[in-house]
């Protein structure tokens, strides 16, 4: 099976130390990859297994998974940590992502030539079995998971709204806070 988490020989090596850390935090890895340079960039992008994530969570992310990578070593340079959200624009890495955002836009990219392309870009219809299903305009169309090198979805205004809503709605949880009480002012005896 294709893998988009981890795509390298060395990716997969890294997902197998910090996947087990992430999860034990309660969330999932979504991506990482281990980018060349001057000083090679090990990016981590995780979430919560609901969606989403925040800073001070990518924070103690980062801080989980250095302590396990600082024991096992398995990157003999130096390297920087980059842990983030998927962001808006997200890649599509796991088969259930593209039963999630069903509806949006998307830019698909498979291995090999399929009718004749290798790059699919249209409204995402949901799975069937291990069948990404894509609306573009000749018609739908099933691509195996196990075809794809690269998904992700495309910005979009739409998108920017629906995300915008999402975090909106999640941003004001009362049952966090506790109750505030009336003051009636200075009371006299």
């Amino acid at each position: 099976m294709t893998d988009l988490i981890a795509k390298s020989a060395m990716d997969r090596r890294l997902a197998e130390i910090v996947t087990p850390v992430i999860e034990d935090m309660g969330f999932e890895l979504v991506r990482i990859r281990l980018m060349g340079g001057n000083t090679p960039t090990l990016q981590i992008m995780a979430e919560r297994t609901e969606g989403g994530i925040e800073v001070d969570e990518c924070a103690d992310i980062s801080n989980a998974v250095s302590a396990v990578l600082d024991v096992e070593d398995p990157i003999l340079d130096a390297y920087t940590l980059e842990v983030s959200s998927p962001g808006i624009d997200r890649p599509l890495t796991r088969l259930k992502d593209f039963d999630t955002f069903e509806g949006y836009e998307a830019k698909l990219e498979t291995a090999e030539l399929i009718d004749g392309r290798k790059r699919f870009k249209g409204e995402l219809a949901g799975v069937e079995g291990s069948e990404v299903l894509i609306n573009i305009a000749e018609g739908t169309v099933g691509l195996q998971f196990d075809w794809l090198t690269e998904a992700k979805l495309v910005l979009t205004d739409e998108l920017i709204k629906e995300m915008l809503r999402a975090r909106k709605a999640a941003a004001v949880d009362e049952t966090k806070y506790d109750a505030i009480e009336a003051d009636d002012g200075p009371q006299e005896e």
